[in-house]
C-alpha cells in the first residue's frame, strides 16, 4: 500500500469501475477512492520491476502485458517481457513467457542487397498453408495492446503480430490478417504471401500490429502499420481500411490506438493514425458506419490514446488531452494541470481514462485526477480542478531536502526541489533561491510563499536565470528558507 502510484511515467490507465489501474515504467499501480489509497505491484512477486505496456480487462480477470528495453549492437530495442493474468482482481497473479515460435525452415531475403537468412514456420488458414516468420525471440516482440473475449485473449505484438490463446496462455496462436496488397481475406480464398512483419521482400506492413480491441465476443479491429482490419466473426474473415483504399478514408495508415465509443445507440470507431509515407497526415480517425467511411479530426496532432463518457471523446495527444462532445465539431484543450503542491511540466500525455465525469491523465510527469471540468472554447481549453499524483521519496522531516531528477537538463525538463514542512502544524511562508559554484545568486525560484504545514512541496526549477537564459553546465546550490527556521541546503546538477 502506498500513498502515491509505483512511477511518474505513465504508458497507460484503465477505469473499471470503482478500481483504476496504472500501467507505469516501473510496474502496475492499482487507485481506489479516486486515488486516496494506491497498490503498488511491481517489484513484488511475482511481479518485477518492468514497465506495463498493455492492460485487458473483463470484471474479475485482468491481463497486463509488460516490457522493457535492451541493447542491439549499440541500439535500443524495444523488448517483450511477458504477462500476468488475475481472476480475483489482483490478489493472486500467474506469469506467462512472451510468445515464442519454433522454426521449422529457412528463407533468403535480400535486405538492402544483402542475402539474409530468416527462420519460418506455416500456418494452416481454410484451404492455405501460410508460411510465416518464426518469432523466435522477445526483442522488438513487445505486445502494445491486448483484449478478451469469450475463453480468448488476444495480444497485438509488434514484431510478434497478432495473435490468440484460448487456454489462458499455455499456447499461442498467430492470427492471419491481410497482406499489404489485399484488402480483404476469407478462408475459402486462395492466397499467396508470407506472414511476415517487415517492409519490402516477402514482408507486410500489416502485419506489424500496434492495437487490438474486441467490442464483442464476435467484432475486433486490429491497427497496424498499413491501417485498420476488422473481423466480425470472431478473428477468421479480415476486412482492412487504409489511406489508399477508400474515398472516405483515414488519415494514415500507421495506427497506434483505437477505442470503441457507445451511446444512445450511437457506436463510434476511433483510431489514432499516423503517417507512414506522403501525404498521409497525423491525427484522429473515426467511423460512425463501421468503416464504410471515415471523418478526420485533430489532424496534425499525434495521438496516443483515447477514453469516452457517454457523448464525450478524450484523446491524449504530444500537446495535452483533448475533449470534445458529440458532433465532434469543436475540441478544448486541456489548461494547467496542477494543485496546491506542484504541477505537470510535460504537455504530452500518452494515457487518459473517463471516470463518471472526472477524468484521468498520465503522461512522463506523473498522474492527475480532473473533475469540476469547464469548457471555455473562447479560449479553447477546458479547466478543470486537478489533483496530482506523483511518486516521490517521502523525507518526513524539515530538516533535509533533495533535488530530481538529478542530473537535470534544462531546456527538456524541470528540475523539482523537494521538501517538507512536516514538523508544522500551521502555515509558513517559505524562499528558495539558487546560487551558482561561486555562491553567486542565479535564481529566486519562490520568495515568502505560503505553504500548508504537515505536507511534502515539489517546487519547480526551469534551469533559468534571473536573466531568463538557461544556465551554464555544472553544479548548482540551493537554500530553502522557512520562516521561523535554520536555512536547509541541496544540490542540483545540470547537464545540457
Amino acid at each position: 500500500m502506498s500513498t502515491f502510484p509505483q512511477s511518474n511515467s505513465i504508458n497507460d490507465i484503465f477505469v473499471y469501475r470503482d478500481s483504476v489501474w496504472l500501467g507505469t515504467e516501473k510496474g502496475l499501480s492499482l487507485a481506489t477512492q479516486h486515488g486516496t489509497s494506491w497498490t503498488n505491484f511491481g517489484g513484488t512477486p511475482p511481479f518485477d520491476t518492468k514497465g506495463i505496456s498493455a492492460f485487458a480487462i473483463n470484471d474479475a480477470v485482468l491481463w497486463v502485458a509488460t516490457g522493457y528495453n535492451t541493447s542491439t549492437n549499440g541500439e535500443t530495442v524495444q523488448t517483450g517481457g511477458g504477462f500476468y493474468f488475475t481472476k480475483d482482481r489482483g490478489k493472486t497473479w500467474t506469469y506467462i513467457a512472451q510468445p515464442l515460435d519454433t522454426a521449422y525452415d529457412l528463407v533468403t531475403i535480400n535486405i538492402d542487397g544483402i542475402p539474409t537468412v530468416f527462420p519460418l514456420d506455416t500456418i494452416t488458414y481454410g484451404i492455405n498453408r501460410i508460411p510465416s516468420l518464426a518469432t523466435t525471440v522477445t526483442q522488438q516482440n513487445i505486445t502494445f495492446d491486448m483484449a478478451l473475449t469469450k475463453n480468448t485473449i488476444w495480444a497485438a505484438s509488434w514484431a510478434g503480430m497478432l495473435r490468440q490463446s484460448t487456454d489462458n496462455g499455455t499456447t499461442w496462436h498467430k492470427v492471419v490478417l491481410p497482406s499489404d496488397n489485399l484488402n480483404h481475406i476469407a478462408p475459402t480464398d486462395t492466397l499467396h504471401f508470407y506472414l511476415y512483419p517487415m517492409s519490402g521482400g516477402l514482408g507486410n506492413y500489416n502485419h506489424l500490429v500496434f492495437s487490438v480491441i474486441a467490442p464483442n465476443d464476435s467484432t475486433l479491429w486490429v491497427g497496424t502499420a498499413n491501417g485498420i482490419n476488422k473481423s466480425t466473426d470472431g478473428g477468421i474473415s479480415w476486412t482492412k481500411f487504409n489511406y489508399a483504399n477508400q474515398d472516405s478514408s483515414i488519415s494514415g495508415n500507421w495506427v497506434v490506438a483505437l477505442h470503441e465509443q457507445h451511446w444512445s445507440g450511437h457506436s463510434i470507431l476511433w483510431a489514432s493514425t499516423q503517417v507512414v509515407d506522403t501525404p498521409e497526415v497525423n491525427g484522429i480517425s473515426y467511423t460512425t458506419n463501421g468503416g464504410a467511411s471515415w471523418k478526420t479530426a485533430l489532424l496534425g496532432e499525434s495521438i496516443h490514446n483515447f477514453s469516452s463518457q457517454d457523448s464525450m471523446i478524450y484523446a491524449a495527444t504530444d500537446d495535452g488531452v483533448f475533449r470534445s462532445i458529440y458532433p465532434f465539431t469543436t475540441w478544448t484543450l486541456n489548461g494547467l494541470i496542477s494543485d496546491a503542491f506542484g504541477q505537470i511540466t510535460q504537455n504530452a500525455m500518452y494515457a487518459v481514462a473517463a471516470q463518471g465525469d472526472s477524468v484521468w491523465v498520465g503522461g512522463s510527469d506523473g498522474t492527475a485526477l480532473g473533475y469540476n471540468i469547464i469548457d471555455d472554447t473562447t479560449k479553447k481549453v477546458f479547466t478543470a480542478t486537478w489533483k496530482l499524483f506523483r511518486a516521490y521519496q517521502h523525507i518526513g522531516t524539515q530538516h533535509t531536502t533533495y533535488s530530481y531528477p538529478c542530473p537535470f537538463s534544462p531546456g527538456n525538463e524541470f528540475v523539482r526541489l523537494h521538501y517538507s514542512l512536516a514538523d508544522r502544524s500551521s502555515t509558513a511562508f517559505v524562499t528558495i533561491r539558487i546560487f551558482d559554484f561561486g555562491m553567486l545568486p542565479v535564481k529566486t525560484v519562490i520568495q515568502n510563499v505560503s505553504r500548508a504545514g504537515g505536507n511534502e512541496y515539489d517546487e519547480l526549477w526551469d534551469g533559468r536565470g534571473d536573466n531568463k537564459k538557461f544556465v551554464a553546465n555544472g553544479v548548482y546550490f540551493y537554500r530553502i528558507d522557512i520562516e521561523n527556521s535554520d536555512p536547509i541546503w541541496g544540490k542540483v546538477f545540470v547537464i545540457r
